[in-house]
């Protein structure tokens, strides 16, 4: 079999450094494909909300976010409603829709979130951050 010429590659879980969310508390994410690893049109991305986690309302209004939880369970909010998800659902954030995330578990949820590579990425907060997050 010949070698492949594709830029296909495979991240190692350990190989994305995990960073702490701003303006969040208790949230990790770590980019896991993005153009530093060869993806032109999608940013997969991998957050972890500590139990008590929380991160605040917010929007974008040009990006659609299509997220999958891994591990966990959370309270998402989605245009002011809010709803438990859990382990193995899927969550669809057209653009201009505000979301908000709080981890009121005693466990850690696990979510990827893909998003397409566009630049600027443009957030609008909506809720001030919460008491402990993390502010640059």
């Amino acid at each position: 079999m010949a070698a492949s010429k594709s830029a296909a590659r495979v991240v190692r879980r350990d190989d994305a450094v995990t960073r702490p969310v701003a303006r969040a508390r208790g949230a990790g994410m770590a980019v896991l494909l993005g153009p530093e690893e060869g993806a032109r049109n999608f940013i997969t991305r991998r957050f972890v909300l500590d139990p008590g986690g929380r991160i605040p309302e917010h929007r974008h209004d040009a990006i659609e976010h299509e997220q999958v939880v891994l591990r966990g369970e959370m309270v998402l909010r989605l245009d002011g409603v809010e709803q438990v998800v859990q382990a193995g659902d899927a969550i669809l954030i057209p653009a201009g829709c505000a979301h908000a995330y709080e981890n009121r578990s005693r466990e850690p949820v696990e979510f990827l979130c893909v998003v397409p590579a566009t630049d600027p990425y443009a957030t609008e907060w909506l809720e001030a951050p919460p008491e402990g997050a993390f502010v640059p």
